[in-house]
């Protein structure tokens, strides 16, 4: 028996067996070799369990938290130890409630106990414990019936009603770590000693899980305060409570019941009421440069146009300017690490034209501003000769808005910056969250097979290196914002359900991107689909991604 092991940054070596062999003691084997801690494995691009015993020629992946699928892996048997722990230490009284991603970690809120810095060092020290103690994590599969059928005498409701309400969930997966039992969508890690890099931190009114990032699976990156964001997920938080929906049950349940038009003129009438909010305040403070910046699949280019409506309707003139027509000639664009053309990083940017541009406008001068032809790949002038008055401001929308440094040659004084971003708040459960970059990610597979001509296997292809450009670009910058808008419509993933599944079923097993989509379409599955998508309004932010807006060409 030939097994191909593959491990990220190494060639694949092939290993002989002449009897049946687990992948656990694959990995054992590997590990003293390699940096990272192996928190997951696939069998010709199909995860398995460590236990798995190999029986047949094949190929084996072997992976660490730079993985997506692994990263999952990781944080979903951290919140198994986190929650155990906190059952441990407090009682099982106690509940734990996963919220939303902060500060490269997980924030939680814990109940029906008093949340002290003693509390969570004891759940802390009881979670170092238990990964001492190897113990092991095994998983139950379960069919959907059987399930039911428990849950009728043990309930959790949630869960309950998430198969009640969703036809395509067959199976759920049952964790134990001792007596403690959850299901979760992810694979878990086969022991405790496999997820030993962690912290927790008081915060505000929970608790930070904190874990190592991607970009360095063998530590934890220094804390760092996002005060913005906590604030964006906690009017979330709000808004799901106004709604009614907090977990993906609800909004099933809403779809099934044909009550969901009325969530979706709720989301589409905070929306509005958020962007006029804005907009107010713009006009209160008297900026005149209105920059708006996001990670890729925000809704920008949406929320621009429907920032300058709000603000015409107070009596402000903006004027609409996108940093891609400032583009340098892509004969001068710089290549990337790949010896790619870098069309995300700021030197591709033409900074100095578009700060003399925009100082002259304020000035009161007339501009010729550029409009870039990507077909040529080069800046075209004479087409947009504009002026404005001085009370006219410039709204500017892209990708590095926020870094200081694209507009260092304009005042201050003048800026107001906005940092906008689908932040989800609505999970499957109370203890399996929706990744915001998961949603990210199917609204950009949409868009690019509906308007780009991309299938979703390029998509999912392209998307780490969109992500290294999101670390080094906007991440870091989001802080600086004024405001933060919360492009997520709490409806959206029922509705993308329709448009990305037959693009992710499309993606073949012998394709690298398959075990991507098949994450995706495993989340996919605990949504019910919604079919007439003719009751979303067509200025709404879903409509830049499904088609059909009157603000996006």
């Amino acid at each position: 028996m030939k097994i191909t092991v593959c491990l990220k940054d190494r060639e694949p070596v092939v290993k002989e067996f002449d009897h049946p062999i687990s992948i656990r003691e694959i990995a054992d084997e590997m590990q003293k070799d390699y940096p990272y801690r192996l928190t997951l494995a696939r069998i010709d691009r199909h995860v398995k369990p460590f236990t798995k015993m190999l029986t047949h020629d094949g190929m084996l992946e072997l992976l660490d938290i730079r993985d997506e699928g692994a990263r999952m892996c990781y944080q979903s048997s951290l919140l198994l130890l986190y929650i155990k722990a906190v059952h441990d230490v407090g009682g099982k009284n106690v509940t734990v409630r996963i919220n939303n991603s902060l500060s490269k970690g997980l924030y939680t809120t814990v109940r029906h106990t008093t949340l002290t810095d003693e509390f969570i060092e004891a759940v802390e020290q009881r979670m170092r414990e238990l990964v001492k103690a190897a113990l092991p994590i095994t998983r139950t599969t379960i069919e959907r019936e059987t399930a039911m059928e428990a849950l009728k005498k043990n309930p959790d409701q949630a869960l309950f009603d998430i198969l009640a309400n969703t036809p395509d969930v067959q199976v759920i997966h049952v964790y134990a770590l001792e007596d403690e039992q959850i299901a979760f969508s992810e694979e878990l890690v086969p022991n405790t000693s496999f997820i030993d890099i962690f912290e927790l931190r008081k915060y505000r009114h929970g608790v930070l899980v904190r874990f190592p990032h991607q970009s360095d699976p063998s530590k934890l990156k220094t804390f760092e305060e996002q005060k913005l964001l906590y604030d964006a997920f906690s009017e979330e938080t709000r808004w799901c409570s106004l709604t009614g929906v907090y977990n993906a049950s609800d909004l099933n349940r809403m779809i099934l019941n044909n009550t969901v038009r009325d969530l979706v003129f709720m989301n589409e009438a905070l929306h509005e009421k958020k962007i006029a909010e804005i907009a107010e305040e713009i006009q209160k403070q008297g900026k005149r440069i209105i920059l708006i910046a996001g990670p890729s699949s925000s809704g920008k280019t949406t929320f621009a146009n429907r920032l300058c409506i709000q603000m015409k309707v107070i009596g402000l003139n903006p004027l609409y300017l996108g940093t891609d027509d400032y583009f340098v000639n892509r004969a001068d664009t710089k290549l990337d690490q790949d010896g790619e053309p870098d069309f995300e990083g700021l030197d591709a940017l033409d900074r100095k034209l578009m700060a003399d541009n925009i100082n002259n406008l304020i000035a009161g001068n007339t501009v010729d501003l550029p409009s870039y032809n990507f077909k040529q790949g080069e800046k075209e002038f004479g087409k947009r000769i504009t002026s404005i008055d001085s009370s006219q401001p410039i709204v500017i929308e892209g990708l590095h808005c926020l870094n200081p440094v694209l507009t260092e040659d304009i005042p201050d004084e003048q800026k107001f910056r906005i940092y906008i971003s689908p932040l989800t708040q609505l999970n499957i459960d109370r203890f399996n969250r929706i990744p915001t970059t998961d949603a990210r990610k199917l609204r950009r597979i949409v868009r690019d097979a509906q308007f780009r001509g991309y299938s979703a296997a390029m998509t999912i292809h392209m998307w780490p290196k969109v992500s290294r450009g999101e670390d080094r670009n906007i991440f870091p910058y989001n802080d600086y914002a004024d405001m933060f808008f919360n492009s997520q419509c709490i409806y959206e993933l029922a509705v993308l359900k329709k448009y990305a599944k037959p693009q992710l079923e499309q993606i073949r097993d012998d394709q690298p991107e398959y075990p991507e989509a098949q994450r995706l379409l495993k989340l996919l599955r605990y949504f019910v689909t919604l079919e007439h998508d003719e009751i979303i309004p067509n200025n709404s932010i879903i409509r830049e991604f499904i088609g059909g807006s009157v603000l996006v060409g």
